[in-house]
């Protein structure tokens, strides 16, 4: 898949950086506590679920710190039915982060730079100038931004027991970062293992999983690509969570409820902040077994019923009343009642 920032949003200042970060950082703590008040993941999942979205914060805040006074470039937030940073976004700080060093010995150091601070503020009593505020947040940006956290197009979570043995007796986490519709996705597998250590077995199915499950696919494909790669590992469970799109004012795609807030912003019925969040949840599990290959290569494996899917709807009390009336049909399709979450309050 050919990536590129061309068909996005551009955000080319300060004022934008600030009230873009406030969105996705307020609607996403929002999307974690609603998820975990109305049950769409258990206990054990949703600290998992959270885990990711942090990854996702984080990089974002990074890509704030990086752009807010950069003059010669911009953050884009992808067109696609999306509402996130362009994927690319997320290469760009981390293969910046590859080159720490080499920046940080071209930057001035920071005692130099304060001193030079106080005496434009203090003495000149002059604001300070942008390239200057450029090279501060470049410090701030290098010195302490951790490769480690930026959320990448496949992100492992460890491999521990289920809380819920009726699933299966061992659950594995991951999330990836599709690229054709450049928004994050969050899955679990529950299994059960029929080797004598599963530690064993656990660096093949995180090789397995990065494979054949680092983006969007039918889910039913996507278990019995997992489950063909393992012999002692057999999948009862997996589920996945769709996260996005991100409808708000810098959304341009074609999505009907972004299309619904965008045009009432446009008629000044509803303030900037306005958003919704998009959530869709796919489940397959298994419902028998068959065996395939030759007699001496015969592998048993799972037959998987139909995939379930369920949309959800995460928006405020006045955008979900928008949406009833000019998007009644796809507020009735949804698995139940649009989520009500928290306004967004901008000074």
């Amino acid at each position: 898949m050919i990536v590129t920032p061309l068909d996005s949003a551009v955000l080319d200042s300060k004022e934008h950086y600030v009230f873009y970060h406030k969105k996705v950082d307020f609607a996403l703590k929002e999307l974690i506590i609603s998820v975990q008040n109305n049950k769409l993941c258990t206990e054990q999942e949703v600290v998992f679920f959270k885990q990711y979205c942090d990854l996702l914060l984080y990089s974002i805040e990074a890509m704030r710190v990086k752009y807010m006074f950069d003059d010669e470039d911009n953050m884009k937030v992808d067109l696609a039915e999306s509402g996130f940073p362009n994927y690319l976004e997320f290469r760009y700080l981390y293969n910046d982060l590859s080159l720490r060093d080499n920046y940080l010995h071209k930057l001035k150091d920071i005692k130099t730079l304060q001193d030079e601070f106080l005496d434009v503020l203090l003495k000149k009593k002059q604001p300070i100038k942008r390239d200057k505020l450029f090279q501060a947040s470049s410090i701030v940006y290098y010195t302490s931004v951790k490769q480690e956290y930026i959320f990448n197009r496949f992100v492992q979570g460890k491999l521990v027991e289920s809380n819920d043995k009726e699933k299966g007796d061992y659950i594995v986490s991951w999330s990836f970062f599709d690229i054709s519709h450049n928004r994050p996705f969050v899955c679990f597998m529950y299994f059960n293992y029929n080797g004598k250590d599963v530690e064993d077995d656990k660096q093949e199915l995180y090789d397995t999983l990065n494979a054949v499950a680092d983006r969007e696919m039918s889910l039913d494909t996507m278990a019995y690509g997992i489950d063909k790669r393992l012999k002692d590992v057999h999948p009862t469970y997996i589920k996945r969570i769709d996260l996005g799109p991100f409808h708000n004012i810098f959304a341009k795609d074609e999505n009907d409820i972004t299309h619904a807030i965008l045009e009432s912003i446009s008629k000044k019925e509803v303030p900037l902040e306005s958003y919704a969040l998009s959530l869709k949840i796919d489940e397959v599990k298994t419902g028998s077994t068959f065996s395939e290959g030759g007699y001496f290569s015969k592998q048993t494996l799972q037959k998987w019923n139909d995939v379930e899917s369920y949309k959800y709807v995460f928006a405020p009390h006045r955008i979900i009343q928008l949406l009833y009336n000019k998007t009644p049909n796809l507020m009735n399709k949804l698995a139940e009642m649009p989520f009500e979450v928290s306004d967004l309050k901008m000074k």
